[in-house]
Formats: structure tokens, sequence, C-alpha cells
């Protein structure tokens, strides 16, 4: 595996972490500022810069590039495969209804299964719903491929997500990147560092992503009486206190970042799914509890290799980024602690993260953690 990686502050120069060089028919993956990838002249000069043809672009909350955390900026790892292959397919929500469902059984059947190891998805991030996604990603999927990856982001604006494959970046799309090989090695992991607090509840009316009622009171009214003075930051701050839940029947909670609030019907609009009967909670967290969830993750994913990883992608929570601000960058350098120096990370703040549970390869939506894919060949 050959790995060249750069990056670009706007109307600066690029700066490369390894010699420049020309690949063979590399995966590249481009992330950035949603601004930035609006920017005509901008992907111009990604492409000329990176001339190859299976470039997929994703906009981000924050671009993650060995041990830096950038905003604002475009980072691109271009990746050569040695002894094993990728496929790359995309489809756009919005030509499905915003049925995230259809859409996912749709790009899963355009796989070719024939040494599938692994999937990656990098979908829209401000109205896809990841829940639903994984559904039909997973409904006629062979246990043995797991899936990870995560929704874009941008920034804390939560206007609008870009994505796309090969064109230039636009919104609705969802890419998803097969890995094929026997020599291939992967393993990954998904974990918070985040605290609940706070007595447990029951979800009794919600739809899909859409909660509205919590022990049988509006759900908005009752969080703002948990946030108090903080309430008149919403949607904002509900970023720093997002909601443990466990469904009914399930052992293993979920974190479901809160996307968006409705005063008038008093609803909150989630992340993913939060079914009727789950249990609920309020959740907390602090840097040093962040930090040291990104290294449990690191050390979860490294537990199951055969051989060291040549690549790390990373999906981290833009929940995370702003609770730590200044710090952020510590996560990651707990990742790199784990895996080793020399390992090339690449990745991004998202609005949702993708991963199975640890020790499974049932996959699940997660928010507010540092989820990590490890891949050599």
């Amino acid at each position: 595996m050959k790995i060249i990686q750069a990056y670009k502050d706007a109307n600066k120069e690029w700066q490369y972490f390894q010699e420049k060089a020309t690949l063979k028919n590399p995966l590249v993956l481009v992330f950035g500022n949603r601004y930035l990838l609006e920017n005509p002249e901008i992907i111009k000069d990604i492409r000329t810069e990176f001339p190859y043809e299976d470039i997929v672009f994703g906009s981000t909350a924050g671009e993650i590039i060995s041990c830096n955390v950038n905003d604002k900026s475009v980072s691109v790892t271009a990746i050569e495969f040695e002894k094993s292959s990728f496929v790359v397919e995309r489809e756009n929500i919005l030509d499905y209804g915003k049925n995230a469902k259809d859409l996912g059984e749709k790009l899963y059947t355009k796989m070719p299964k024939e040494n599938l190891k692994h999937l990656f998805v990098l979908s829209e991030g401000s109205f896809v719903n990841g829940s639903s996604l994984i559904n039909g990603l997973e409904n006629n999927i062979d246990s043995k491929i797991s899936i990870t990856g995560g929704m874009c982001g941008d920034d804390a604006r939560f206007e609008k997500t870009l994505a796309s494959y090969k064109e230039d970046p636009k919104e609705g799309e969802v890419i998803l990147i097969g890995f094929y090989g026997d020599s291939l090695d992967i393993s990954y992991s998904s974990f918070g560092g985040w605290i609940p607090f706070g007595p447990e509840r029951v979800i009794t009316k919600a739809e899909g992503n859409i909660l509205y009622e919590i022990d049988g009171q509006p759900a908005l009214d009752l969080y703002k009486k948990y946030l108090g003075e903080k309430s008149n930051e919403l949607p904002q701050a509900s970023l720093l206190y997002p909601l443990n839940v466990t469904p009914d029947g399930k052992k293993e909670p979920v974190v479901r970042t809160i996307l968006n609030i409705n005063n008038d019907d008093q609803s909150m609009i989630l992340a993913g799914d939060a079914p009727v009967n789950s249990r609920v909670q309020l959740m907390m967290a602090s840097v040093d509890g962040i930090a040291q969830g990104a290294q449990t993750a690191a050390k979860i994913a490294m537990a199951t290799r055969s051989s060291k990883p040549e690549l790390a992608l990373l999906v981290s929570c833009i929940g995370r980024k702003l609770v730590m601000n200044q710090r952020v960058e510590e996560e990651v350098e707990q990742v790199r602690e784990v895996i080793g120096e020399r390992v090339p990370m690449a990745g991004f703040y998202s609005y949702g993260e993708i991963a199975p549970f640890n020790g499974s390869t049932s996959c699940e939506l997660h928010n507010q953690t540092m989820t990590i894919t490890l891949i050599s060949e």
C-alpha cells in the first residue's frame, strides 16, 4: 500500500506529509470545508494536483490528517493498493424521496460480492436518516462483511453537506466504497467516553428520528428544564448534552445527537432513530474523558489485528470537537500513541459515525464517538 497525503488552506500552497509521487489508480479521499468544496477554483486545483479518476469528496466539521485537526481546509489522502482492490458506487437520496433504507438496499445490490471484505460509507449528513441507511445496507448483507464510515458535516452550521464520487461535490450524495481481497486486514472500533447523568426515562412518542415525548411529556420542554439557562443556546447547546438511548430489548445503548429542535410541536430531531419504549438519559463529557475514549477505541481496533495497520481512517463527532475546543488534537494524538507513530491517519469530524458495536459485525449509527477503521494489505 502506497499513501500520499496533503492538505491546503484557502489561498495557500499544498503541504505534503510524504514525498510527492505519482500513484497507480489510487483511491483519493478528499475531506474539506463545505465552502471550499463549493468553490470551482478549489475543485479545479484539487483535480490538477491529484489527476486521478477515483476521487471521493466529503464536506466536514473539521479535517483530520496526520495528527492535525484543521478547519477551513481541504485534506487529501491518495491510496494505491498493491494486492487488493476497491469499487466505489453512489446514489442520491433526493432520487429516493429521502427514503434512506431504499437507497441503502440499492447501493449494496450494486456492489460486486466476490472477495468483498469491508464497506466504508460516506453519506450526506443533514437529512439522511443514518439508522435507516444502515438498515438498507444490511438488509441482504453477508454477516462476515463489516461496515464503517460517517455522515458528512458542515462545521456547526447544520445548513447543508456535500459529497460526490468523480463529480463535483453536491447535496444528497451517499458514497459506498467496497474493499476487496484476501490480503486485506481490516479492523474497527467505536467508543465515546461520555457519561450519562440524571434519571433514566422512557421514550413514549417518536417517529423515526423525531422524538416527541419522554415519559408522556413534550421532549423539548423536558430537555430545556434540564439545560436551564443553556436552553437559550439551543440547538447548538444540544451538541454538548446528547442523549443515551437504549432501545427496548437491547443491552447496548447508542448516543444520539440532537440536530435540531421544533418549538411548535416541542419535538427534537435526532441524528438517528430513537424508538418508542427506549430508555433515555442525558449525557455530558470532559476533555479528558473524550481523549481517553479515543484511546480506548484505538486499543479495541488494534486488539484483533494480525498485522500492523498501514492506514487509519478516523471519523469523530462534531460534539466531541466542540467540547475539546483548543485541545481537540489530543484525541487524535491518543489514537496515534496506540496505533504507532508512522501510520498515516485521515478522516473528519462528522454528524454521525457508522460502525458495529465492538465485537460484532452488526452495524449501528453512533453519535459522539471516535470511530476508527484500520487497514493493511
